[in-house]
């Protein structure tokens, strides 16, 4: 049985709902403008390595806990992140009391704990909240790294 589960993503162009696949290849464009749209997805133990793993984009991971105040705070950022990045990176967020492999797998000791993984492979981490501008730093920094070691 295959069931592809989606999300709804506004677009922060025109404003139009757009639903996509939390698992696919490519980049999310909204149907109305074509813009990129930012790719936000819930993942867990039973389809990380689909969401994330496989990603054809850089993704970044937010491990975080509901009773969390810094993972509160840190949320909107790591979203206007993804909206600032549209087309560049998949936000995919991963409770970490939920999903006890992922929280053991990646030695979560505390949370909010950020990792930013390339095809599967991390290649940035970071514990603890940050405000926006300073997360896309972050990120931007992994992502120009990481494209330094692909020779472009």
């Amino acid at each position: 049985m295959n069931t592809t589960r989606t999300t709804t993503v506004t677009c922060p162009n025109c404003g139009r709902g757009n639903r996509i696949p939390v698992a696919a290849a490519g980049r999310p464009k909204c149907g109305h403008c074509e813009r990129p749209l930012p790719w936000v997805v819930d993942s867990g133990d039973d389809d990380f390595a689909e969401v994330a793993e496989r990603a054809s984009l850089p993704v970044v991971v937010d491990l975080w806990a509901t009773w969390c105040g810094p993972c509160r705070m840190v949320s909107p950022a790591l979203e206007q992140v993804a909206r600032d990045l549209a087309g560049r990176i998949k936000l995919v967020k991963v409770d970490v009391d939920k999903n006890p492999r992922l929280s053991g797998r990646f030695e979560v000791q505390a949370v909010p704990t950020l990792l930013v993984l390339d095809r599967g492979e991390q290649v940035a981490r970071q514990a603890g909240a940050a405000p926006a501008h300073a997360l896309r730093t972050w990120v931007e920094q992994a992502l120009a790294g990481r494209e330094a070691q692909a020779g472009g």
